[in-house]
């Protein structure tokens, strides 16, 4: 039976030195050629072994292809010294060197290796704040992606946490940045990503910001599922704001509900709303569109 490592061992080198390598082979030089293969040699060499020549590649002036491929089997070497290894390159490397160290440390998952990312994040330009939410994603640590939500200095970096929140489909962590902080533009772009119909359902009805709530409103076309059809046509009927009722006829068009919209379209009393709703048909590409202009030719409601 395989173990873990030897799954790794097996899997970098398929994908790594298999894949890449067959690809930029040519454009490599003879010593790098080597330099991998003697890296893929390391993957099955102890620990002890391993460790010091690892450290001496990614020290030296490989490319950041072989650094990469070394700093991955340095973060899966279970030695105390590795792991100290990767949190320097992490705190203290540069350029593509820095940001692989920190996505290892997200793979290394370990509780040591976390709980520096916050560290790393404060302290690092906004390629290095990137690459700490990467490792918190890699990791599955809403909580960690969560802290630097909470205490973001900035719109940017507030935005970046809450959307990989959203793709982590962090729910409860969302809700308490809806209580912390009220709802926003990035809110909502996180439970659209998340799929959350529940919270934006909530929101379509909550008029204290009508800006928010129009686009939660048109959300809900987009993510669609049981009953979105239904309440959009009920914001539509019953809501008297025309941002709102413009709103819910969007989401009905990026939800592509024309059956709804056909409904609207022959209880409507109102000559202008009806050409509004037959050119939003026309513009679905429906082939109810075509019923409704014979009807109309036809002298027809």
């Amino acid at each position: 039976m395989h173990t873990r490592w030897n799954l790794i061992c097996i899997a970098v080198s398929t994908l790594t030195f298999g894949v890449a390598g067959a690809q930029d082979n040519a454009a490599r030089s003879e010593k790098e050629e080597l330099q991998m293969m003697a890296l893929e040699a390391l993957m099955a060499s102890p620990s002890e072994r391993a460790l010091p020549a690892l450290l001496k590649l990614l020290d030296g002036d490989g490319s950041d292809e072989l650094k990469e491929s070394a700093l991955f089997v340095l973060g899966q070497i279970e030695h105390p010294e590795a792991g100290k290894a990767l949190l320097g390159y992490a705190r203290d490397g540069q350029g593509e060197t820095q940001l692989e160290a920190i996505r290892m440390l997200g793979i290394n998952g370990s509780p040591e290796t976390l709980g520096a990312l916050p560290g790393i994040y404060a302290n690092g330009n906004r390629e290095v704040r990137e690459a700490v939410l990467e490792a918190f994603l890699i990791a599955d640590d809403t909580e960690g992606v969560f802290g630097i939500a909470m205490n973001a200095t900035t719109a940017d970096d507030y935005e970046d946490a809450v959307e990989i929140l959203g793709a982590m489909g962090a729910h409860a962590e969302l809700a308490k940045l809806r209580e912390a902080k009220g709802i926003s533009d990035a809110l909502i772009e996180a439970y659209i990503i998340s799929d959350n119909s529940t919270e934006l359902h909530k929101l379509a009805m909550d008029s204290s910001n009508p800006g928010l709530q129009a686009e939660a409103i048109e959300a809900i076309g987009i993510v669609g599922g049981d009953g979105a059809d239904a309440m959009l046509a009920e914001i539509y009927t019953k809501s008297a704001d025309a941002d709102i009722k413009e709103a819910a006829l969007q989401g009905l068009l990026i939800g592509d509900y024309d059956e709804v919209v056909l409904r609207l379209y022959r209880a409507s009393q109102d000559t202008a709303e009806k050409r509004e709703l037959l050119q939003t048909l026309v513009i679905m590409d429906s082939p109810l569109a075509m019923e409704v202009i014979d009807a109309a030719l036809a002298g027809d409601q």
